[in-house]
């Protein structure tokens, strides 16, 4: 199957929708917030998921529907933008204790290698930068399709899933439990549903 091939499964409606010609793919995207979403999940006191978004971010988007690893992305979060549903947790982590948001006010994000790894599945890896220190990051990737919504804009969707020790970026703060074990996992789960725009 192809770079953006669709499981063939699909209706023949809907692939007619999702499943261009991949040079009609071929193009700059910007990343539209209103419809994408950047989140996490956080291991809390050994017992349960925190999860976590940020509500203040930019990106974008190069593809190549002839050869995907010249496809490209970059992700700019403003760290301020913080949420997990609970005004004080989300402070302690603009604090000192977690992402410094007045010293670091944002965290980004630099593709340098894409890959495709068969069928709708693509792994992007690159540079992810949090409290200046910057480490290499790997996403696996599904292509959730291409259409033209009712305002003209031609989109593409992905799905993306990555894990980090948020130890590797300097993000150690932690309390031990009584019971054994620490209050906050080292290994967060980030999840990201994209929405982009074909650039005019």
């Amino acid at each position: 199957m192809g770079i953006f091939g669709r499981k063939s499964n699909e209706t023949a409606t809907t692939a007619a929708a999702v499943n261009p010609d991949l040079a009609a793919l071929t193009g700059d995207y910007t990343i539209d917030p209103a419809h994408t979403t950047l989140g996490f999940v956080a291991r809390h006191a050994m017992v349960t998921n925190v999860k976590g978004t940020f509500q203040d971010f930019t990106g974008t988007l190069h593809l190549d529907g002839g050869d995907p690893s010249k496809s490209t992305a970059t992700i700019d979060v403003v760290m301020d933008s913080i949420e997990t549903g609970n005004a004080d947790r989300d402070g302690h982590l603009k604090s000192a204790d977690f992402f410094k948001t007045d010293e670091f006010p944002a965290m980004t994000f630099r593709t340098t290698k894409a890959e495709a790894l068969g069928g709708d599945d693509y792994r992007i890896t690159g540079d992810l930068t949090i409290l200046g220190t910057t480490k290499q990051l790997s996403i696996d990737l599904e292509f959730n399709g291409a259409a033209t919504d009712p305002f003209g804009n031609q989109r593409v969707g992905f799905e993306g899933k990555a894990e980090i020790l948020r130890s590797e970026w300097g993000l150690t703060w932690n309390a031990a439990l009584e019971t054994g074990g620490v209050l906050v996992s080292d290994k967060i789960k980030l999840n990201f549903d994209i929405s982009a725009i074909r650039n005019a």
